[in-house]
């Protein structure tokens, strides 16, 4: 078996990389980026489901004067999203061998450094490929993202538990515009701003538009030099970024991005959440696993949570066709 000193190496220093790896993940993904520099990533503390207050109806204001009466109907307002609980890990494993090929203090510490590495690499990836996703990887296992949340055919499909296509249930539909034909520089341009607009309700608007390659670079095309204002805090995070209408146009494609081709997300982050599970939000789960009939040790990295929304009616996304 493997030198349980080591196992104690092992999981110290995995245990110190945690709370590295959840900022990793975060900073990889441009939307999780934005949920994290406003404060919109809640942890759970427990229960099966995880609720999402929705605010929807309007009670009754009356003009008046004298002694006229004022009725009072009482009226459903509130509702509630129900999201699952997903959860995903990462093994990180380390055989006797390659423990005695690389003896020494230093050379074992850049081993299990390497195997942390790919470990953070492999969460980042997979947690940003499934940002983008609608929930249906993995049977179904995998988290819900802007393709469940802010959907093609807003009107089908069931989301928070709540359905779409029932009647009395409008407010829960995204903005989705589909082009009759494939965008140009200008016609991009103003369906942009229909979109945009569509979507602004008072001090309501959209802060983040995300998208991939090609999209980004028809928008980039379409503004003069003199346009082209950037947010330097995040360019500094990594991301390609240029303005709209005070909103972040953010490129999350190509190597590494993992927006859906032909889409652009116009994405009013006051409403969108990411809930983890505090007690899984990137941590090794249990104490020492040693393999039963190995000679290696081995660690789990956990995370457990899901993507959530509480307005839909906030959210839109711009298909090219």
């Amino acid at each position: 078996m493997a030198n349980l000193n080591y196992d104690d190496i092992f999981t110290t220093t995995l245990e110190t990389r945690t709370r590295k790896l959840a900022d990793n993940v975060s900073k990889n993904n441009a939307v999780l980026n934005r949920l994290s520099d406003k404060d919109k990533i809640h942890p759970i503390f427990g229960g099966s489901k995880i609720l999402e207050e929705l605010e929807y109806g309007e009670g009754d204001m009356f003009w008046y004067n004298g002694y006229d009466n004022i009725s009072y109907t009482p009226k459903q307002l509130f509702t509630a999203a129900e999201y699952a609980l997903k959860l995903c890990a990462v093994p990180v494993a380390v055989s006797g061998e390659d423990m005695l090929k690389n003896s020494g203090p230093e050379r074992i510490m850049d081993l299990f450094d390497r195997k942390i590495e790919n470990a953070v690499k492999t969460m980042k990836n997979q947690m940003s490929t499934a940002i983008y996703g609608d929930g249906t990887a993995s049977s179904g296992k995998a988290i819900g993202g802007l393709q469940l949340l802010v959907a093609d055919s807003p009107s089908t499909g069931t989301v928070g538990g709540i359905d779409r296509s029932a009647g009395g249930n409008e407010f829960w539909r995204n903005k989705s515009t589909t082009a009759s034909e494939a965008f140009t520089a200008d016609s991009l341009n103003l369906a942009m701003r229909k979109m945009y607009q569509s979507l602004v309700r008072g001090s309501d608007k959209p802060d983040l538009i995300v998208t991939g390659d090609d999209l980004y670079s028809l928008y980039e095309n379409s503004l003069t030099q003199l346009q082209r204002y950037t947010d330097p805090k995040v360019a500094d995070a990594g991301f390609q970024a240029l303005k709209f209408k005070g909103a972040d146009v953010i490129c999350d494609g190509g190597q590494g991005g993992q927006c859906p081709d032909k889409h652009m997300y116009f994405l009013n982050t006051d409403y969108i959440y990411l809930r983890p599970h505090k007690d899984r939000d990137m941590k090794v789960i249990g104490g020492a696993r040693m393999a039963v009939n190995q000679d290696a040790i081995y660690k789990i990295i956990g995370w457990a949570g899901n993507l959530t929304m509480s307005n839909a009616s906030a959210q839109g996304v711009l298909i090219d066709k």
